[in-house]
């Protein structure tokens, strides 16, 4: 099962989808805006917030269960957009799914490619938290600093922590199945044709995660691919600076 927020207005469909260890509420804000002009649906991917969770998290298994949560609600066509590993399950929606079903693609800061292990200590932190019983947010926080320096991306990891029963808190993450998936998360989705769908790269200025060197991989498999920046942005982008980035996304989508 997958849980979905929706932000409702008369306009087309747009779908988002967020990265790793997020959840749909990172895109309340910018769905806020964008319902102005899209009947936008923030989901939980496998895993992650109020979704199912999923042993061996392939991106064809995940791009499936979207398809099917989309099929079940009757959302015949739409936008997608995704970020970070998000980026690569809509990357692989695109290719399983008939050409025209998915109108425009956004990517936000990830190519298809293989990449290099980099939360391996943010998972060891997220296995200490699931083993202690905590019982404040502050508890949370002393106890990741010691995986993650970095105050910032643990108030992110933190958006996480949800108070059970007994008023204790713990994390609406699979940690373990995300832990048992991460070689699989760090590879390229499975594309074995170009996708002729519009598609726009958003690059944080900052992150290497689109470079140079992927782009003849993001043009081969994405003909009709174009690039936009944000200055002064890393990897999460449109937390950064919501704004230009939300402008990018309306221009994009409404153009013809």
């Amino acid at each position: 099962m997958i849980h979905a927020k929706q932000y409702s207005s008369a306009g087309p469909n747009f779908i988002i989808i967020h990265g790793l260890f997020g959840n749909a509420d990172n895109w309340h804000s910018i769905a806020q805006n964008l319902s102005e002009h899209f009947n936008v649906y923030c989901i939980d991917l496998p895993n992650h917030g109020l979704s199912d969770s999923m042993v061996e998290a392939t991106y064809p298994k995940m791009a499936q269960a979207v398809l099917d949560w989309a099929n079940e609600n009757s959302i015949d066509t739409f936008h997608l957009m995704g970020h970070s590993m998000g980026g690569k399950v809509a990357m692989q929606m695109a290719s399983m799914t008939p050409e025209h079903r998915i109108e425009k693609l956004i990517v936000a800061d990830m190519s298809p490619v293989d990449y290099q292990p980099s939360h391996l200590s943010i998972l060891e932190g997220l296995k200490a938290i699931e083993e202690t019983t905590i019982t404040s947010r502050k508890e949370a926080d002393t106890l990741l600093s010691d995986y993650e320096p970095v105050l910032g991306i643990r108030q992110f990891l933190l958006k996480n922590l949800v108070r059970n029963e007994e008023g204790h808190y713990q994390l609406s993450l699979s940690v373990k199945n995300i832990n048992d998936s991460y070689p699989t998360i760090l590879r390229k989705p499975e594309i074995d044709r170009p996708v002729d769908v519009p598609t726009l790269f958003i690059k944080g200025e900052l992150s290497d995660y689109i470079t140079q060197d992927y782009a003849n991989t993001i043009m081969t498999l994405f003909p009709q691919a174009s690039f936009k920046m944000i200055p002064g942005t890393g990897h999460w982008l449109h937390a950064e600076k919501p704004m230009p980035f939300t402008s990018l996304v309306k221009r994009f989508l409404q153009s013809t």
